[in-house]
Order: C-alpha cells, then sequence, then structure tokens
C-alpha cells in the first residue's frame, strides 16, 4: 500500500515538474476527479429519486448507466453517469447535452471565435494548450450560446438623446440558399450626453438604401431615442430625408471626404490635384460665408467643364456645410464619418480571414464580440467633452439638459 501511494506521489511530482496535465488522460490526478463527478452525479440521482417520491409515488427507479466524455481546461474526462426509468433526471453539476466542463474554457473559445480565429484554428488552440479534443461542431454549438446576447444586445433600450451619431454600412458576403449573396450590415455609432462612445446598433440587409434606413432609424425611436442632435452620414441620396422623417429636429451633416471622392471621380486625372486644392479652400474656409464665396470661384472655374460636380455641391451644400456653425473641436468630430469608419477598421481586422459567411447569425455573432471588446476601450469621455457638451447645450437650448 505504501509503495502505491509513493508510486502515485512520485507520478504527481514527476507531471507537475514537467508541465504535463494533471487530470489528462494520463494524468495522475485524472481518476481522482473521475471518482468525485461520477459520485456527485450519483448524489445527485439519489435526491432526484427522494424528491420524486415525496411529490408522489412515481415508481421511478434507476436504470443503469450511461457514458458520457466532457471537456475541460484540466483535461478530458469519460464519466459514467446514471440513469432513471422515466428519463427525468436533469443533473446540475454537469447537464444532459454538456459537454464542455469548465466555464472558462468556453470563454476562451468564444474570445478566441470572436477574435476572427476559425473553428479548426480553436480546436488546434485548445488540443496543443489543454491536452483536449474539441471538435468544430462543439465550438459552433458554443458560440451559438452567443445567440441569445446578440438579440438582447440588438434590442436593448437606448437613452433618449444623442449628441452625436454617424451612421455608415460595411458590405460582407453570406451564403444563403447555395448562393453567396452581398449584405449591407447596417451599423450606428452614438455619442451619448456623457460624451462615451455606443454603437447603438447593427442591422442586416440585402443592400444598402435610404428606405432600409428608415427601418433603422424608426427601430432606433422604438427602443428610446426621442432625439439626435447632429447625425452624420455618407452622401447617399435620400439619406437626410429618411433621418429627418424620425428625427425633425437633427441637423445633418454629410461626409465631405465622401463628397470630395465622389467629385474626383469625374475630374480627369491630371486635374485632380488642382481641383482638390480648390476644394480645400471650400471646406477649409473659417466661416460659412467664405466657404460659399469659395464654392462660387469654383463655379466660375469649373462649371463649364464639370458641371455635373458643381451641381452635387451647390443641390448638397445645405447639408455639407452644417459644420460651419460650430466650434472647430466639434467640426473635426462631425465634417466626416471617420469615428465610424475607425470602428469599421477594427471590425475588418477581425472579419478579413473570411470568404463568405455560412449564414447571417454566424455574421452578426462575430461582428458583436467584437464590437463588444472594442467598446470595452471606450471606457473614458472624448478629450475636453465638457466644453464640448457645454457647446452643444446652449446651441440645442431644451434639448439637451445638463445634470449641474
Amino acid at each position: 500500500m505504501k509503495e502505491q501511494e509513493s508510486a502515485f506521489k512520485k507520478k504527481v511530482l514527476d507531471q507537475f515538474l514537467s508541465g504535463e496535465n494533471l487530470f489528462g488522460k494520463q494524468g495522475a490526478l485524472a481518476p481522482i476527479l473521475k471518482e468525485f463527478l461520477e459520485e456527485a452525479l450519483q448524489a445527485e440521482m439519489e435526491d432526484h429519486l427522494r424528491d420524486e417520491e415525496k411529490g408522489w409515488p412515481s415508481g421511478n427507479k434507476r436504470n443503469g448507466t450511461g457514458s458520457k466524455t466532457v471537456k475541460s481546461a484540466l483535461g478530458e474526462v469519460k464519466l459514467d453517469t446514471p440513469q432513471d426509468r422515466n428519463s427525468s433526471f436533469e443533473p446540475k453539476i454537469i447537464e444532459k447535452r454538456q459537454r464542455i466542463l469548465a466555464d472558462s474554457l468556453e470563454d476562451q473559445i468564444i474570445a478566441l471565435y470572436g477574435m476572427g480565429s476559425s473553428m479548426r484554428d480553436i480546436s488546434s488552440h485548445i488540443k496543443e494548450m489543454y491536452d483536449t479534443e474539441v471538435s468544430t461542431e462543439v465550438i459552433s454549438d458554443i458560440t451559438d450560446r452567443v445567440i441569445p446576447k446578440v438579440k438582447e444586445w440588438q434590442n436593448r433600450p437606448l437613452d433618449e438623446v444623442y449628441c452625436i451619431v454617424w451612421l455608415d454600412a460595411m458590405h460582407f458576403k453570406v451564403r444563403e440558399e447555395g448562393k453567396v449573396r452581398h449584405k449591407a450590415l447596417y451599423n450606428i455609432l452614438g455619442i451619448n450626453r456623457e460624451g462615451r462612445k455606443e454603437i447603438m446598433g447593427m442591422y442586416l440587409s440585402e443592400s444598402e438604401g435610404a428606405n432600409f434606413w428608415l427601418q433603422v432609424l424608426s427601430d432606433l425611436h422604438h427602443r428610446g431615442v426621442k432625439d439626435i442632435l447632429i447625425a452624420c452620414t455618407d452622401n447617399l441620396t435620400g439619406f437626410p430625408e429618411a433621418i429627418r422623417s424620425v428625427f425633425p429636429k437633427a441637423e445633418v451633416q454629410l461626409c465631405i471626404v465622401h463628397q470630395i471622392r465622389n467629385s474626383l471621380k469625374y475630374v480627369a486625372s491630371k486635374e485632380q490635384k488642382e481641383f482638390a486644392r480648390d476644394l480645400k479652400r471650400i471646406y477649409g474656409a473659417d466661416t460659412k460665408d467664405q466657404a460659399e464665396s469659395e464654392l462660387l470661384e469654383l463655379e466660375e472655374k469649373w462649371g463649364k467643364k464639370y458641371p455635373v460636380v458643381i451641381r452635387s455641391w451647390n443641390s448638397n451644400w445645405e447639408n455639407l456645410s452644417t459644420f460651419f456653425a460650430y466650434t472647430k473641436p466639434i467640426r473635426k468630430m462631425i465634417y466626416t464619418t471617420n469615428a465610424v469608419e475607425g470602428y469599421h477598421r477594427q471590425i475588418r481586422k477581425v472579419t478579413k480571414t473570411k470568404g463568405a459567411f455560412p449564414s447571417d447569425m454566424a455574421l452578426l455573432k462575430l461582428v458583436y464580440l467584437a464590437t463588444r471588446r472594442i467598446e470595452r476601450k471606450w471606457s473614458s469621455p472624448l478629450q475636453n467633452w465638457g466644453l464640448t457638451v457645454q457647446q452643444l447645450a446652449i446651441k440645442f437650448e431644451g434639448r439637451l439638459n445638463l445634470d449641474i
């Protein structure tokens, strides 16, 4: 007996010093873990049968054992699980369909998935780190547990007022009915009264358009948003009208960078640098009056050669020039959609290895997990927000109430 005990201790010490998994298939402590879990299951079965007899004599009895293998950060454990005749036994320590024993291992799998790792890469990582085989099917099942959280997050209540909101879409490929389709993922980034960034929502559609944006805005309103002070968007036709139909008091700022890019598409390549310099005099002006004078000069110089471009600036001018009403720090924030595009760049780092997603939900799961990780970095208000929010409160008197 002493020799067996000594050999056991030596095996534990050797495996511990060598860094081997003590609870793995060949681990010295694996039999102890197996024994403990099986005894706990047997105790749960006894309590279950006793409780059933208290409620009403059911005649339920033990009905042998089944076999089950569970994975954990400590290794893989094969268990003999007790069964009852009525199949009413629902164990708590290891649930019926539970195949992963440790929450920490599930958390690692979900974290790796949220960082863009493929199912195969996650399986290889778990095998290398814990000497535990976890199939891609099991990994898929684990990541599916995020789905209720995705839906809850998409439908959560929002604040009544947002100071600045950026609206933009990303485009992905999704397999649907045997075909690869292009999908638009609509994202809304907002700044609340405390000056903190927040992804207010994400919505998936076949394509980007003002009609679907109208549905998105209506959903924001349904979830509690009563007012948006400044809405920053790209130059999608009908977008400003869609915003004002739901939030009639919102000031709309079209993205200057999008307008410039769209303009230069129709300018001869040899004249693009000169044209861009002339455009800079417009959006770089100190006042709206000065900018409008520069716009007139642009029209006199280039109007005959590029009438479509000049017409675009004139027709969009009301929504392109909104930012001139603010101080330079606020102008810098709202005259482009850079804020939401910066968020998109971080999402692309996670999704860039994906060719086409197997389903809409696979895409939403990954973007949701990446978003939650990104949002953890947004724990502090924007720089100098105290000064900015005071200016907004003065400009939008009665619509933005500060807690002073």
